[in-house]
């Protein structure tokens, strides 16, 4: 099996791994349907993914998301589109 970021079994489209299930809590809320593009401001601190291709970043609340020529995509990707997966506080 492949591993990805040094985790054995890991694939590369599988989503933020954690350890501690007791460390977050889960809520229902309209900031984890929107989605924002490259260069946007971050709306709030967190950790991101990209809705073509499944990479994650974290990312601050007021900075930059990262530019378009971040990564790349391919043509059934579409657009580079980040949505929030986990929120965090700071």
């Amino acid at each position: 099996m492949p591993t990805w970021g040094g985790l054995p079994g890991r694939k590369a489209s599988t989503m933020a791994w954690y350890q501690d299930q007791t460390r977050l809590s889960r809520i229902a809320n309209a900031v984890f349907d929107e989605e924002h593009g490259p260069g946007e401001k971050v709306p709030h601190s967190g950790i991101y993914r990209c809705k073509g291709c499944n990479k994650e970043i974290a990312a601050n609340v007021s900075d930059p998301f990262p530019p378009q020529n971040h990564h790349q995509h391919s043509i059934s990707q579409g657009s580079v589109r980040w949505q929030l997966l986990v929120w965090t506080q700071y």
